[in-house]
């Protein structure tokens, strides 16, 4: 993706905790064969992204009935994950001559998508999601009729992809002066809840110096 320099941020434990904290990602690649091309798709998944490998293994699951997973199947593909966003007024600088923008938190991770079909699995698979967004309900998953679980498993394809490259954006005014950025942090942390997150992330980009 277009990236300015000072928007750059390849610090893996800050992209591993931001694609975490964002896990609903898409996944990019053609719904084709190298033998026969076609169009982009794109599939909209909820993931769980583990701190393995260099950058970082994501894993997650389709439904059976998309078969978008049958032309990813060991092709490299693209998972974006986007962040909080939001605009930005042209007032919150000192320059007269500014115009609006768009602040926002994208990562781009790149990897040969690995099938995982055999039910242990899935339902493997099926348990770290489960973990990552509601731990209670594992307990009443494992206790359902065994022939309902069954039928749940056959209806999905796992998979798995190890990160072999990752892109890191963090658009958050670094290129602005100290007065600007903290004229646009304090709009910020007073607005929405995206807004408040961008807040938060700047004033780690600005203490930690994790670009």
């Amino acid at each position: 993706m277009y990236s300015p320099k000072f928007n750059q941020v390849a610090d893996r434990a800050v992209l591993i905790e931001a694609m975490q904290a964002y896990p609903f990602a898409i996944l990019f690649g053609p719904q084709s064969t190298p033998q026969a091309p076609a169009p982009l798709v794109a599939t909209h998944l909820p993931l769980v992204v583990k701190d393995e490998g260099e950058h970082g293994l994501i894993e997650g699951h389709f439904a059976k009935a998309n078969r978008h997973w049958q032309s990813l199947a060991g092709r490299e593909t693209l998972v974006v994950f986007s962040g909080p966003h939001s605009y930005v007024s042209p007032t919150l600088y000192v320059d007269p001559l500014s115009v609006p923008t768009w602040n926002y938190i994208a990562i781009h991770a790149y990897g040969t998508l690995s099938l995982v079909e055999d039910e242990p699995g899935k339902d493997e698979l099926l348990a770290g999601l489960i973990q990552s967004n509601e731990p209670a309900f594992a307990d009443k998953w494992r206790t359902m009729p065994d022939g309902f679980r069954r039928t749940m498993l056959a209806g999905i394809v796992g998979f798995r992809i190890q990160i072999t490259r990752i892109e890191g954006k963090f658009k958050i005014s670094q290129n602005r002066d100290e007065t600007e950025r903290s004229n646009v942090h304090a709009a910020n942390a007073a607005g929405t809840p995206d807004q408040q997150a961008l807040a938060g992330w700047m004033a780690r980009l600005d203490t930690e110096s994790i670009i």
